[in-house]
């Protein structure tokens, strides 16, 4: 029955103008709104009432997040100050260097308890308001100067706790947050490393905590990265056991609101990771406060949905008029483009959309020339780039001397160096041969590695050379025998008018940058003006860039081939200063072994 229904229907739609059957459906679809929005928005409204209230607590739990932030961006500054307008500028035995620090500790002692810096004994160099360490006190064991020895780059916040090591006139002790960090500073006119400490007074995160004023029953809660609760309005209750508190899950979640349910009650916890820290802002809201004014909104929904459809009922018997007779006339002729006429002309009429459509499609078909086209010189372009790429690679010329080379090191009894120089002539050409166009880095690295132990061999340890990458870099892909030509380039230009003494020396070099992988070769050869720079991509050869422009070219070329016009070959020398080439590529993993990758 239902599918004899659903074949009339069909049958109906097919035999009828456009018109009326826009004009049908823009109506049963105001039917069908009538019939979900009632439950529809509901659901809507009580998910805009929850998410207002998260917004809500988000915008104050990011209020308080800046004003933590604030604190501990003062503490940072203050690190700062010290660090590098004090003691990268004075020693620390000057007595102006402790006065400086004493004003800087003067100024901000409302809220930083102690400033102190500390040698690699763990002995304190200078300190403000105390200057010395208690006896049994264990600076080099306390876990704000193991982080700061450790990693030294960057700035360490230590959780709150009571700081005990200094030898204080009273006795007394505070809750800190501690900032410490790596520093050198100069004594008795010496470099030396140390660790500078910053103790910020806990008492002012504490008391912007507590000036916060949620509605009702909602409150706010700081913790630790573990879960561990830094700051509770209900803190005695929790440490007596009265009440409880959900951090230990809490604890793992990400910022934002999320719902849950503790103890038979669900609640709203906006969270926020405080910057510098990683310790996190959680406020909580009970549902029921969150749901208990949005039911009475209900009440407008069976309006709103009788609006919409005369709306629509409107809207579809205009549309539908404006839309029948430009569409006709669009379908044709992409019915035509269909058929393999490119040169149809589209027709374009009608309202905004439709011409917009109209232009689209017109831009579709022109950009389908101009790739087709671009396709074509593109490939040629390719295949011709390969070739010269291989063609000038490994040479017969380059080949003849190696072997010569290896011949008189036999005749010669020089077994070793005949070795050395027959498994780099096989691993070279082995990774030369290989069909693949984009490789490992560390393909190509170890491509270079044995022409340079070929070519140091056959000019009798002329230059020296380097071949500098990290680990992390070899994974990635780059073009297939784009170092060899620069190698070649900087060995027949660059080495070939210095002596053996002279240090000549090319080094090779891959890293990332800027989301791009580079690769360079540079020498300290004799260098080259700007003007021969420029003939080397200019396609003509001009005295000493013969030779090199074809095989810089080539590289560039297929660069750009694979990678797109943005990416190349850069060429920057002086006279008498050495050259640098440096080819830059897209930052793309090299593909599995065995696999071949698609044109990047």
């Amino acid at each position: 029955m239902i599918r004899r229904q659903m074949a009339r229907w069909k049958n109906w739609m097919d035999y009828n103008k456009l018109q009326t059957i826009i004009m049908i459906h823009f109506t049963l679809l105001g039917v069908c709104t009538v019939l979900i929005l009632a439950f529809g928005l509901y659901i809507r409204f009580a998910n805009t009432a929850r998410e207002m209230a998260t917004q809500e607590n988000i915008r104050i739990v990011d209020q308080i997040n800046q004003a933590v932030n604030s604190h501990l961006k003062e503490m940072m500054q203050v690190s700062d100050s010290v660090y590098y307008h004090i003691l990268k500028q004075q020693e620390i035995s000057d007595a102006d260097a402790g006065t400086s620090i004493e004003l800087l500790y003067n100024a901000n002692q409302d809220k930083v308890v102690n400033i102190a810096l500390f040698d690699t004994e763990g002995d304190v160099v200078y300190g403000v308001p105390s200057s010395a360490a208690k006896k049994n006190s264990s600076p080099l064991k306390a876990k704000w100067y193991q982080d700061a020895a450790s990693n030294i780059e960057n700035l360490h916040f230590s959780l709150p706790y009571v700081q005990n090591i200094f030898d204080t006139s009273d006795a007394s002790y505070r809750w800190v947050v501690s900032l410490s960090r790596y520093v050198e500073f100069e004594r008795n006119g010496r470099v030396e490393d140390g660790i500078l400490l910053v103790d910020m007074n806990f008492n002012g995160i504490e008391q912007i905590l507590k000036n916060v004023h949620l509605e009702n029953s909602a409150y706010l809660y700081l913790m630790d990265q573990a879960g561990e609760i830094i700051y509770h309005p209900r803190q005695q209750l929790l440490y007596s056991g009265l009440t409880k508190e959900d951090n230990r899950r809490i604890k793992d979640y990400e910022d934002g609101g999320y719902i849950v349910k503790f103890q038979n009650e669900e609640r709203l916890n906006t969270i926020k990771t405080v910057g510098y820290t990683g310790w996190k802002l959680v406020a909580v809201v009970p549902m029921q406060e969150v749901v208990s004014g949005y039911r009475e909104l209900g009440y407008y929904i069976l309006i709103l949905s009788i609006c919409l459809i005369i709306i629509l009922v409107w809207v579809s018997t205009i549309v539908s008029e404006k839309l029948t007779v430009p569409i006709d006339r669009l379908e044709k002729s992409v019915e035509s483009l269909e058929a393999g006429n490119l040169e149809t002309e589209i027709a374009i009429s009608g309202s905004e959309e439709i011409r917009h459509l109209g232009h689209s499609i017109q831009s579709m078909v022109d950009e389908m020339k101009r790739l087709m086209a671009k396709i074509v010189v593109e490939q040629e372009l390719k295949r011709k780039t390969e070739f010269e790429a291989l063609q000038t690679q490994i040479n017969p010329h380059f080949l003849y001397n190696t072997l010569d080379s290896i011949v008189w090191m036999i005749e010669n009894g020089k077994s070793e160096g005949a070795i050395k120089m027959v498994t780099s002539l096989a691993r070279l050409f082995r990774i030369s041969i290989r069909g693949k166009s984009v490789v490992p880095v560390s393909d190509e690295l170890a491509h270079a590695q044995y022409y340079l132990t070929i070519q140091n061999v056959r000019y009798k340890n002329k230059f020296t050379y380097e071949v500098e990458a990290a680990e992390e870099v070899k994974a990635y892909a780059t073009v297939k025998l784009i170092l060899q030509p620069m190698i070649e380039n900087s060995i027949n230009h660059g080495m070939a008018y210095m002596e053996k003494d002279d240090g000549g020396k090319i080094t090779v070099r891959a890293y990332i940058k800027e989301e791009s992988l580079v690769m360079e070769v540079e020498d300290n050869g004799c260098g080259m003006t700007k003007e021969q720079i420029g003939q080397l991509f200019d396609g003509q050869e001009h005295g000493r860039s013969k030779g090199a422009g074809i095989g810089m070219r080539n590289v560039n070329e297929r660069i750009r081939i694979h990678f797109g016009e943005e990416y190349g070959v850069q060429v920057l020398s002086e006279p008498d200063e050495g050259t640098l080439v440096r080819m830059r590529m897209p930052l793309q993993r090299a593909n599995p072994p065995g696999k071949e990758g698609k044109r990047l």
